[in-house]
């Protein structure tokens, strides 16, 4: 992927195996070949709470380090946009991966009491908000992740149905600030939303 393709912001969204993270990495791998002075800075969100958990997280992370060796590695489920900030330089790219995951860390807090209903908090503006300024402000170049779980069967139950809305405006919201949108399918990049090109 050349580095020409590389915006200051986009928004991958896709299925599960879609082929979003890939395309992240690749856009990583173009910033990093693209100059010696590009660094990239990968935000990843995801927490172990179980034992399949830790080892799919542990996969992910010796994955990711064979195809992208130069790429940092920062573990933040919640405040992504307070590393975004610490890290905004135009030399920098990030990817965030994913925000549906961080989404799930917002709402639906990890406890080991066990409950028979998971309640889900409503959307907090204290999180959103500066990730969507953060993003905004950043003087290098950000991939974000996100899955797209609102095209099948409505799911039953009231949290899980609170959790797909909140996850789709979340989405949208994301969508607006960032200059492309990529949605992922099999593995092919369709683009939702791109860059105003100038009039020649």
């Amino acid at each position: 992927m050349p580095a020409s393709s590389i915006n200051p912001s986009e928004f991958i969204l896709g299925g599960q195996k879609s082929g979003k993270s890939r395309r992240a990495e690749s856009l990583a791998r173009a910033w990093l070949d693209a100059s010696p002075q590009h660094n990239a800075v990968f935000i990843a969100t995801a927490q172990a709470w179980d034992d399949e958990m830790h080892q799919r997280i542990e996969r992910h992370q010796h994955d990711r380090a064979q195809r992208l060796a130069g790429m940092v590695t920062i573990e933040e489920p919640l405040h992504i946009a307070e590393v975004i900030t610490r890290h905004n330089h135009p030399d920098t790219l990030i990817v965030v991966d994913c925000l549906t995951l961080w989404l799930v860390n917002i709402l639906m807090p990890h406890s080991e009491e066990k409950s028979n209903e998971m309640p889900v908090a409503p959307v907090d503006s204290a999180y959103i908000a500066p990730l969507l300024i953060a993003i905004q402000q950043f003087q290098g170049a950000i991939v974000l992740v996100g899955n797209e779980i609102g095209l099948g069967v409505i799911p039953l139950g009231r949290e899980v149905r609170e959790y797909v809305d909140a996850l789709g405006l979340l989405n949208q919201q994301v969508a607006k600030v960032c200059e492309r949108v990529t949605l992922m399918a099999a593995g092919l990049p369709l683009t939702l939303k791109e860059p105003l090109k100038e009039p020649q």
